[in-house]
């Protein structure tokens, strides 16, 4: 086998203290316990092409090493960021050399690194089987991944870490003298514990990580206790896990929208103040609520769309951090407001009826009558609405009548179904 990690006590412990079978790995159970079609596959090393997503630190290159351990087949194990075409082109005469006589099973991490043709050139050994891929990312393989590999793959999404989970791993490391820290005697404070689960939030790369920082600055102390303080000088801040450009972001904006929508501020403030913290363009959540206003709230509050837009102007004229209260009003504002996505039903419906129905054209009466109404008598018998005490009056805007909007009975869109009603009443 090539590429495979072996025991070395130079190694940070995130990468020395790995499970050597079932019985040690810390999580993932909807995926490994017994009889589970995952575990079952491995121990019985009847695998196909697998694809590992979800977030860092929650042991999808460990399962994969795992599964290194116990296979009969040639390992190879590199990084998408430098597996290119000539990397890729080598493996595969490799593979052809040896006339099926071996299996081959490549880890790939960062699999949304490769590019698709690199996709492309990789797709023929894994179809007829030469090659068992083990794909690893914590981008999202549906937005990522040709969907002729994801196709002929096991997609296994992996879970954040529990706190219990985390904590189990940080008591196995402390004690074991094998690969963990347990010949230097250690202990921890229980606020220590809790400020490093809190930090590793679901990491358990981040969790050993920071242990293994806190063992090193004690090995020129008199103590053995790792402390609050201890850990607070190793990982001085609690930071927020946050990319505006990976499935973290969308995840955290559809919690937000999803939020308002229900009508739940609380909620909704949360999911906003967690992305401000991390950095997010407060423009960005602006740009969403005034979307919101009007596919969600529509008329049953009309105010919704004005106050949202005035937020654009207001957010850019006062700047952050002081614009994050000018956002927490408007927030509010629309999660409490009467909801209704009648106007965005309505646009489907046109939609719909234009893609599948036969077109209508323009009747005579309400052609422009500008320049050709003598000779063409386009706009001859139009009725303005004006001249007849009123905004409403009975004549034909379609040939052939047909109804898409239908307001709902909530705010003032309830206003506007009994007046919209009425008219209807009238034409028939």
């Amino acid at each position: 086998m090539t590429g495979l990690f072996e025991h070395n006590k130079n190694l940070l412990l995130s990468s020395r203290f790995l499970p050597e079978n079932f019985d040690e790995f810390v999580g993932q159970q909807h995926l490994l316990s017994k009889g589970a079609v995952l575990r079952t596959l491995i121990e019985e090393d009847k695998l196909f092409s697998l694809i590992f997503y979800g977030p860092p630190g929650t042991g999808k290159t460990a399962l994969a090493k795992l599964i290194a351990k116990t296979t009969n087949s040639e390992v190879v194990h590199t990084n998408a960021t430098v597996f290119g075409i000539p990397e890729l082109k080598e493996l595969t005469n490799t593979i052809r050399h040896y006339h099926g006589q071996k299996k081959f099973l490549l880890i790939l991490d960062e699999i949304h690194h490769l590019n698709r043709h690199q996709q492309n050139v990789l797709l023929p050994e894994v179809e007829n089987g030469s090659i068992i891929l083990i794909g690893i990312t914590t981008e999202n393989p549906f937005y990522y991944v040709n969907q002729a590999l994801i196709s002929r793959s096991f997609v296994a999404e992996f879970k954040k870490l529990s706190d219990e989970e985390i904590k189990k791993i940080i008591i196995s490391a402390l004690s074991d003298k094998n690969k963990g820290l347990g010949k230097l005697n250690l202990t921890i404070d229980e606020d220590a514990y809790n400020y490093i689960i809190k930090y590793a939030d679901g990491d358990a790369r981040k969790a050993l990580n920071t242990l293994d920082l806190s063992a090193t600055y004690l090995a020129k102390k008199e103590t053995k206790v790792i402390s609050l303080d201890i850990v607070k000088q190793c990982i001085p801040q609690v930071s927020l896990k946050y990319d505006k450009t990976s499935d973290y972001h969308y995840d955290h904006i559809s919690a937000f929208i999803k939020s308002v929508r229900g009508s739940d501020p609380d909620a909704a403030l949360y999911w906003m103040e967690k992305m401000l913290m991390a950095g997010e363009d407060p423009r960005y959540i602006v740009r969403r609520l005034i979307i919101l206003a009007a596919e969600d709230i529509g008329n049953a509050d009309p105010f919704a769309l004005v106050l949202a837009t005035s937020a654009l102007q207001a957010v850019e004229f006062v700047g952050m951090p002081e614009a994050e209260i000018i956002l927490a009003e408007v927030v509010c504002y629309l999660a409490c407001a009467e909801k209704s996505n009648a106007s965005y039903d309505a646009l489907q419906n046109v939609k719909k009826e234009i893609e599948t129905q036969p077109l209508q054209e323009v009747p005579q009466h309400l052609k422009d009558s500008h320049r050709d109404s003598e000779v063409f008598g386009h706009g001859k018998d139009y009725l303005y609405p004006h001249d007849y005490e009123g905004s409403f009056v009975v004549q034909k805007y379609m040939e052939q009548e047909k109804y898409f909007y239908f307001p709902k009975d909530v705010g003032k869109e309830k206003e506007i179904k009994q007046r919209l009603e009425k008219w209807r009443q009238q034409k028939k």
